[in-house]
């Protein structure tokens, strides 16, 4: 059987890579256990939330434990993961390869350029928009709008690295711009404008993740996203609100 402090260091990369890419904490968990039981650990304990992770060879034995300091959404590196904890469970990688994919996958990245994010949502925008209810000569304005409500985010979001203000400065660009198209008769409807426009920023993993997370009885971290999917929620509503307020 190999040595605790290593099947240890593989089991908290994978966690690590999983809820920094936004997996649910159920499943980071789960990878983890796998991956110990396959390795010889058949008692190991693994504890996960939104903000960290503890991992335990067994009962009152030491624990080794990992700060998540920033989370995104890269489903591409969940699924990486995923694929490597099943060949270590099937026995065909052993410790010193599964470690080295891991890192692989951990300093590889996936996510696509900013300018390719920032296209795909003003193209969200502007479909939503139809979706919505809203007219075609709509559909312009809000591809220009959502585009550069998004690049704000990310821009913001760079700058002061606090995903409320950047999201709340998005919606504030997005108010504004959209009330500009309206006032110079390039937009018809100002809401289906503003409603398809702030649809890239909605913060739909969280929500998703904090219901599987509750029913899965995981109610620390269920709660935790939940309150941060509202706190987005509110972000985007209050930044909408004060143009209203302005103008």
């Amino acid at each position: 059987m190999h040595e605790p402090v290593s099947i240890s260091k593989v089991c908290i990369l994978a966690g690590k890579i999983m809820l920094e890419s936004g997996a649910e904490t159920y499943r980071v968990e789960d990878t983890m256990n796998r991956i110990a039981a396959a390795y010889g650990l058949a008692d190991a304990q693994s504890y996960a939330t939104p903000t960290g992770i503890n991992f335990s060879t067994d009962v009152a034995e030491s624990t080794t434990f990992i700060r998540i300091s920033k989370r995104s959404t890269d489903l591409h590196k969940i699924s990486n993961v995923n694929d490597i904890s099943r060949k270590v469970t099937a026995g065909s990688v052993d410790l010193v390869e599964a470690l080295a994919m891991l890192k692989k996958v951990d300093h590889t990245q996936l996510t696509f350029p900013s300018w390719m994010q920032i296209v795909a949502a003003a193209f969200v925008s502007g479909s939503f928009t139809i979706m919505f209810g809203g007219t075609w000569p709509d559909y312009i304005p809000t591809f220009i709008v959502g585009g550069m409500g998004f690049a704000a985010m990310l821009g913001c979001d760079r700058l002061v690295e606090i995903r409320f203000i950047a999201e709340f400065f998005a919606s504030l660009v997005i108010g504004l711009l959209a009330f500009g198209f309206i006032y110079s008769g390039l937009g018809v409807e100002l809401d289906k404008i503003i409603i398809g426009a702030v649809m890239p920023l909605v913060p739909g993993l969280p929500i998703t993740n904090a219901v599987r997370d509750l029913m899965s009885g995981h109610l620390v971290a269920g709660v935790s996203k939940g309150v941060e999917a509202l706190l987005t929620a509110f972000a985007i509503g209050a930044g909408i609100a004060v143009v209203f307020g302005v103008l």
